[in-house]
């Protein structure tokens, strides 16, 4: 929002939220059933396609916005280094406004407008009218009108809402106020209402245009350049004739220079060029790949979850991960997604992060939930880890952390089969282990006397166990071969604190995988379910209450970060992410994997000096859901 919003600032259509599509549900079933039980002759090509062309400039900014944050997450070739944080990602969530609003104004004048329909698909003479009109009145006016914007009675009231993005993404391109958009469709209209006043339009120069202004403002605003300097070699004025994204991020650090729209003749002309174009141009391009100090290694989850990666869908991606309805209509895509990451198998940059002077990155394995729980998958997955592993020794990372289902005992016993293969590793390996048991342990309410031990027995859950029985909290479990396995290791340690129950009464409950929904049934109103698994239990009862898998809040000095990881809210980090972390800004120089554990309260007490806080845990007075 503007500073001091102006008339005409918000949308029409904001009240409908995520419902807002219906308003082009009207114009989109007249013109299929037209097209479709209309005779030939009498069939309107052009209307027909203003949806589906309306649906491909979607996917056009798509591809941009996945580009854009890839390849400044890998660091190459990217121009400001400014943070990215929530407040933007909720400020530009609705980049897809512009495009309904021109699909709603071309099936208006479609209908109204004399010579609106029926364009045939291409006339040469439209094209090249199209392409002149825009170099001239369109690029000059629009000069005009930007430099107008920034006087600080309409920036005030309008254009400092697209200027709260210092470091932007594509689609920031298109994040003004109503009435800015207004401006800019009369504007771009000029050529359009030209070749259709004269007779020249088509197809192809309509589509043709809207698509190249996408391109360009794609471009201008995705933060790392793209453009090579032996284009400009070869034809040396051409840089009077197209911008480059260096020469428009100036505008967003600056404000007061480089106004053009895609030609930046206009800022040389009139003196507006900033004087550092040519250097950061050339700064930018001579950018290498970032390394970073520590590599935290996730994978893909759901085949849905490709969307909630901070390189799918900004919006989903900027929330806990839950299902949505409507991407099952997507079912299409998401087999294409699926096939890609079969076909291309090599693990990728999901985000980076500042905190202090760390570099962090997150990677991800190409590989789903599902595709760990095989066991004919266990050589693909530990080559790829393996893979991983190496790279981030070889880019200089202090510490790599295994994320997820990445340290499974039997996949590769908790990360020690990579130090059995390669004993001199300098990285060092953190499986989080120490951290994910301190938080569960400080995490368990005050006062509690026994919990009741559900689901899988892995490493955190026997040290979990141990340590709440030297405390003198009685652990219960179900299952003779539980117990049986449990006491075994603690032996006489467990001080008679480890007990075979056949209640399910007990008001805290520590849960790992394989939770059953007929045990989740069998426990009592008001039970508080813990989980100390890497994924959470599925909600069923919404008497009870459930905390969150393993996590900390983050410090506000851990910059860019505006995505969630998986299902936890914002600002919320796993422990076993933390820990690689914690285990870098306190020098520790031994693994933290395999069937061996860090200090509990040592790892516990670093990660509160460093700013990690613990999690609230539910009350009683709220039911979460």
């Amino acid at each position: 929002m503007a500073s001091t919003p102006g008339i005409l600032t918000e949308w029409p259509w904001t009240p409908l939220g995520s419902f807002k599509h219906i308003i082009l549900a009207p114009w989109v079933i007249e013109s299929t059933y037209s097209f479709i039980y209309k005779g030939e002759n009498e069939r309107d090509l052009s209307n027909f396609l203003i949806f589906p062309f309306m649906l491909w400039r979607m996917l056009h900014n798509q591809i941009w916005i996945s580009l854009s944050r890839y390849r400044t997450a890998k660091g190459n070739n990217r121009i400001v280094d400014k943070p990215i944080e929530f407040d933007q990602v909720d400020r530009e969530r609705n980049w897809d406004d512009q495009i309904l609003f021109n699909a709603m104004l071309f099936y208006f004048f479609n209908k109204v407008l004399p010579g609106g329909s029926h364009f045939p698909l291409w006339r040469t003479d439209g094209v090249i009218l199209t392409a002149l009109l825009h170099a001239g009145p369109v690029e000059f006016l629009y000069y005009w009108l930007h430099r107008a914007l920034h006087h600080h009675y309409l920036y005030n009231r309008y254009h400092s809402h697209h200027h709260s993005s210092i470091a932007t993404e594509p689609i920031t391109s298109v994040i003004h106020p109503f009435a800015e958009h207004i401006a800019y469709f009369a504007l771009f209209s000029i050529p359009l209402l030209t070749v259709l006043f004269t007779r020249t339009a088509s197809i192809a120069a309509y589509a043709g245009y809207i698509t190249y202004i996408d391109l360009m403002n794609n471009m201008g605003h995705c933060n790392f350049e793209l453009i090579p300097k032996w284009i400009f070699t070869i034809f040396p004025p051409l840089k009077y004739f197209m911008y480059t994204p260096s020469f428009h991020s100036l505008h967003h650090t600056q404000f007061r220079t480089n106004y053009s729209l895609f030609m930046p003749i206009y800022d040389y002309i009139y003196g507006t060029t900033d004087k550092s174009s040519d250097t950061l141009y050339e700064k930018s391009l001579k950018r290498q790949e970032e390394l970073p100090d520590v590599v935290h290694l996730t994978h893909l989850t759901t085949p849905e979850s490709i969307y909630h990666l901070r390189l799918g869908f900004a919006s989903l991606a900027s929330k806990p991960h839950t299902s949505k309805w409507y991407l099952w209509l997507m079912w299409p895509v998401t087999l294409w997604s699926m096939m890609l990451t079969w076909i291309y198998g090599y693990t990728f940059v999901v985000e980076r992060n500042r905190f202090d002077k760390l570099r962090l990155q997150t990677w991800a394995i190409p590989k789903y939930q599902i595709q760990y729980r095989l066991h004919l998958q266990n050589e693909s997955i530990n080559s790829l880890i393996e893979e991983a592993i190496i790279e981030a020794e070889d880019k200089g990372a202090k510490v790599l952390s295994l994320g997820l289902l990445n340290q499974g005992e039997e996949l590769n016993k908790y990360g020690g089969l990579y130090i059995h293969r390669h004993p001199q590793l300098k990285v060092k390996l953190v499986d989080g282990s120490s951290l994910a048991v301190a938080v569960v342990l400080n995490s368990i309410p005050n006062g509690t006397t026994e919990v009741l031990l559900r689901g899988n027995l892995n490493k955190v859950a026997y040290a979990i166990t141990f340590a709440l029985c030297q405390k003198g909290i009685q652990v219960a479990v179900l299952h003779g071969h539980e117990y049986k396995k449990l006491n075994k290791s603690f032996g006489s340690n467990s001080q008679n604190n480890l007990v075979l129950s056949r209640s399910y009464s007990h008001k805290v409950w520590l849960v790992g995988d394989e939770l059953t929904e007929e045990e989740q049934s069998k426990a009592q109103k008001e039970t508080l379910f813990m989980p100390f698994s890497q994924f959470p239990p599925k909600k069923l009862r919404k008497d009870c209450f459930y905390h969150t898998t393993p996590a900390m809040g983050t410090p506000k000095s851990l910059e860019n970060v505006d995505s969630c990881e998986n299902w936890l809210p914002r600002r919320v980090m796993s422990a076993w992410r933390i820990a690689g972390i914690v285990h870098v800004l306190e020098g520790w120089e031994e693994h933290e994997c395999g069937y061996t554990m860090s200090s509990v309260d040592k790892v516990w007490e670093a990660s509160l000096k460093h700013g990690f806080q613990p999690l609230k845990f539910p009350t009683q007075a709220k039911f979460l859901v």
